[in-house]
């Protein structure tokens, strides 16, 4: 199959399909004119890829992973990449999780400002540019 034909199969882009090839996750043999070909089994395991970069493995993990995908065979320290993996993820969804609290008290102050949180409600909010000058200009 070509590289068209196992995009649209596969619904994906060509473009990703050359990535999946650089980072070694997928082979393809080419043809006299230098065409990607690619067997049958190209869609099911671009499919896999994909499931895989949707439960939010980088490349760098897949690639550690799919020799043992591919046998049905993993050693105990598969398990232990894919927990770290996963505890990875999780952090990254705490520091989400508290950038959007931090977020939604900002948006609370900006519909409710006070004046310890807006200093245009304080008193004086500012000096005017004019009496700073005449300030400065008593200092000389």
């Amino acid at each position: 199959m070509r590289i068209g034909d196992i995009a649209r199969q596969a619904g994906v882009s060509t473009r990703a399909l050359r990535y999946y090839e650089e980072q070694g996750l997928l082979t393809s043999q080419r043809s006299p004119s230098g065409q990607r070909i690619y067997p049958e089994s190209a869609v099911e395991r671009v499919r896999l890829i994909q499931q895989l970069f949707t439960a939010g493995l980088p490349s760098r993990t897949i690639v550690q992973l799919m020799p043992y995908i591919d046998t049905g065979h993993g050693p105990p320290e598969v398990f232990e990449l894919m927990a770290a993996e996963r505890d990875r993820i999780s952090a990254a969804m705490a520091d989400l999780a508290a950038a959007r609290d931090a977020l939604d008290r900002m948006i609370e102050i900006a519909h409710h400002p006070t004046p310890e949180h807006c200093p245009a409600l304080r008193e004086p909010p500012w000096t005017p540019y004019h009496d700073a000058e005449a300030a400065t200009a008593a200092v000389v």
